[in-house]
This record gives C-alpha cells, structure tokens and sequence, in this order.
C-alpha cells in the first residue's frame, strides 16, 4: 500500500475510488451526495458505510459515503470511522483512493494526515499463517492518496512509520513461541540496527551472571532457551540524555513451579508484547529519522518449570543489591525488569519507560480499552496521558503511594515479588518502583491491551502508537 499527496479536488479524482464523508449536520454536507443519501435512504451514524456508483459530478467510478455521526467531530470518532471505511473498501475491492480532508476537533492536518496512513495501513495487517501458502489477495488496496492544501508527505510517511512499527509488533507477538524465542528476538534486534545502522548489543547468561543479575537469571534457568539482554541505541540528537524504553520479554510463561491453569496458556506467548512494542517503537523512530537519543532494552527469557526451576519460597539477590523472596514463580515479569531497570542506570537517561504484560489485574481494573501507568514523576506522567490521547492510544495512571510498599514485606529478604490479591497492579508498580530512584521512570501496564482474544485472537500493536507520539512530541 502506497500513500500519496493530492491537491487535486476529490470529485475531479479519476481513479476507482472517491471518499465522501457525510454527517448528520446536513449543512456540512455536499449537496450532490446528499441527493443520493436521500435517495437510499442513508443515516450518516458514525462508522456507516454507502458504496455509489456513477455519482453526478464525480469522475471516480465509486464514491464511498462514510458516516461521521453527529459534528463536532472527535479524534475517537474519527479513528472509528477510518475503521470502518477501511473495511468498506476492502469488502468492495477497492484498488485506490482519495480522501477528502476533514475538520476532526483538537487536530490539525498533521495530525489527520498521520492517523489516515497509520490507521489504513494497519488495518491491511494480516497474521501470517506458519507454514502455510497462502494466494496473493486480489484485493488489497494499492493506492491511497490524501488531499492536503499543503504538501503533507512528510507527516504521511510518519504514519507508514509508525504502522510498520506496529506490523513489526504484531508479527512478533502472534509468531508461536516454539519459533519467537529470546534467541530469536535477539536476531530481530540485530536485524533492525543493520537495516538502520543502529548500535546492538546482546548480553549472554555468563555476561549477566558478572553484572550480578540474579533476580532476572531465576526467571531464565528452568529453561533450555538461554535468556538474553537485549539493547539497540538510536543515536541522532548530539550528546542530549537518551529516553529510554525498557521492553519485558518473556517468550512464554508457564508460570513455573507456580503453572498457570491449562485454558487459555496459549496466549502467554503474547507475555513478550512488551519487548516487541519497544523494538516497533526504535524501528518506526529509526524509519523517521527524529532528531532524539533512543535506546531500547529487552531482558528475553522464557519462564518454565524443572528440576532446576526457581521455587517459591527462593531468595535471590537483584542487580540493585536488593535481595528478593520468590512467592511466586508466575510474577517473574518484575524480576527481569528489576535487574534491566538497574542496567539502565549506565546510561544517565532523560527518561526511562518500562513496558510489560505485567498483570492480570490491570484487565480487571482498566478492561481492553487503556493500559495502566504509574510514574515517580507526574510531569512524565502527564506527558503519556497527553500523547496517549494524542495518539488514540490511551494510559490510566494509577497510585504509586508509599501505603502499598507494606503488601511487599518479607520476613527472609529486602521485599517479596508478589503483594497479595488486593491492587495487584499497583503493588507490581511499587516493586519495579524501588528500582528506578536514580531517574525519572514510568511504568506501562498493557496485559489488557496488547492483545485480543477469542476469534479476534491477535496481537493489537499497541503501545507502539502512543509510544511513538510520546518521543515525537519530546522532539
């Protein structure tokens, strides 16, 4: 899929395809495709599609009528109605297209020209089937071109960035976990600084077992895969102090000695989600060429139970110095990023921001719809929400206060990794919290929104969007 500029009026567009949005406000409106909707008796709801034929005044040989419900019209509102003229294409094989512009409240053209390339062409995303060959589709669209009063494809190609970032994302997170292993993340970090001339690093077991990170090898060691740490720098802003994102990559979660239930474990392949957010983050960064100091580190392990598998009831000694009592062998999310958090320390960062499938409780506080964040710094904080909102790709900061340490108490070492039922998410928070005092931290919870379940099942690409509009607003 090809994105273009075109300052040319839509209804002098030749090609297979002219969008017309329409809304219930009549006098917005354009008369000659109000006639029609008249005509079929269209309702303009939000997201409601009408394919036409041979439209008087149009030269495209379709107009797609798509609905904007009620004006103003909101940036949510507008996203959903991308949706939904995307998969208004799809169904009728449109090849190419032009899209009108649009008044969208609280955006400007920037804005609107990034979210049609990003929204479209991740809506084209499809998983991949392994092993199996499957027919070219006949039916993808080839062309989108986008009005614009000025030449916008700058902002455009920052959407493609983005949306490959995501595809990046899903890719790694639907892959099996026989195949996305932490080797195999490892190769894809490798991959990435050679298409973009990045610097990587991979730290084998022997090199962390030397820097003392004990709490992340218990997480490692019951399993055949060898764990790794992983980090790409993106190096184009000077000597300014690099933002740093910190991405869990558990391949697979058993849970350990501590196993899950066998319903639904298959999807404790997407438990890596956090490491695949942050390298489709530096890919889309990298991709734009933004003017920033980015670096991105991945602790790849893959947590299973063995005769030599960590236990409850073990005590192990964290990078930090800080020692840990394993309550729990399925919280192993928080002791692999313990020890990255403290490895981050090396690099005097501006920021540092942690993104992980951390917790199920997160899903019964927030549901699918946002991610949960908690921050020792509220400027940070706020500074996510904004571009959460920003980016369509929302966060809920949730409490980080001192009350909650005390469910972390341990009678055998410095902390327990678990804090009972009660705010699992925010005890989880408080945890990672002892280990980033050095800096301003922020810490992502996506287990409700990294993935779909059900016949939807597939990874969604977020945080890639937010995460992404959080660096370009630091720019």
């Amino acid at each position: 899929m090809d994105f273009f500029v075109t300052h040319q009026a839509v209804d002098h567009y030749s090609g297979d395809c002219s969008v017309a949005f329409a809304s219930k406000d009549k006098s917005n409106d354009n008369r000659i495709i109000q006639t029609y909707l008249d005509l079929h008796r269209f309702e303009p709801k939000l997201a409601n599609t009408l394919m036409l034929g041979n439209v008087e005044g149009y030269k495209s040989r379709r107009v797609l009528v798509v609905g904007l419900g009620e004006l103003p019209l909101t940036k949510k509102n507008f996203i959903k109605a991308l949706k939904s003229l995307s998969s208004a294409m799809s169904n009728s094989k449109v090849k190419n297209v032009v899209i009108p512009s649009v008044e969208v409240e609280g955006a400007d053209e920037s804005w609107i020209q990034i979210s049609i390339a990003r929204v479209l062409k991740n809506e084209s995303y499809k998983v991949n089937k392994v092993g199996v060959k499957e027919e070219k589709s006949d039916i993808l669209l080839e062309a989108v071109n986008i009005y614009s009063k000025n030449n916008g494809a700058s902002e455009i190609q920052k959407g493609v960035a983005i949306a490959n970032g995501m595809a990046l994302t899903r890719e790694l997170g639907d892959l099996p976990p026989n195949i996305c292993t932490p080797t195999y993340i490892a190769d894809t970090a490798k991959s990435i600084a050679k298409t973009y001339g990045l610097e990587c690093e991979i730290l084998e077991e022997s090199d962390m077992e030397s820097l003392g990170m004990h709490s992340l090898l218990s997480v490692s060691k019951g399993s055949s895969q060898p764990g790794k740490l992983i980090s790409l720098k993106y190096s184009n802003a000077g000597n300014d102090a690099p933002i740093v994102l910190v991405g869990k990559g558990v391949t697979f979660d058993s849970g350990g000695i501590s196993l899950k239930p066998g319903s639904g474990m298959d999807e404790m392949k997407y438990d890596m989600c956090g490491a695949a957010s942050v390298l489709g983050t530096m890919s889309a960064i990298a991709e734009m060429n933004l003017k920033v100091n980015l670096i991105v580190v991945v602790p790849a392990v893959e947590n299973m139970p063995a005769h030599n598998a960590s236990k409850p009831g073990d005590v192990v000694k964290s990078m930090s110095g800080q020692t840990i009592e394993i309550l729990n062998t399925d919280a192993e999310g928080r002791l692999i990023l313990c020890d990255a958090l403290t490895y981050c320390e090396k690099y005097k960062p501006k920021t540092v921001i942690d993104i992980a499938t951390l917790t199920g409780a997160v899903i019964i506080a927030l549901g699918k719809h946002h991610s949960g964040v908690m921050s020792n710094d509220q400027d940070l904080a706020d500074a996510l929400k904004i571009s959460g909102e920003s980016a369509q790709d929302t966060v809920w900061q949730l409490p980080l206060d001192e009350e909650y340490d005390d469910q972390l108490k341990s009678n055998f070492a410095d902390m327990a990794n678990i804090g009972g039922r009660e705010a699992g998410t925010v005890t989880a928070g408080c945890f990672l919290a002892r280990y980033t005092k050095k800096y301003s931290w922020a810490h992502i919870d996506i287990a409700g929104t990294a993935w779909l379940g059900g016949s939807k099942k597939g990874a969604t690409g977020r945080p890639v969007p937010l995460l992404t509009q959080y660096i370009m607003d630091q720019v």
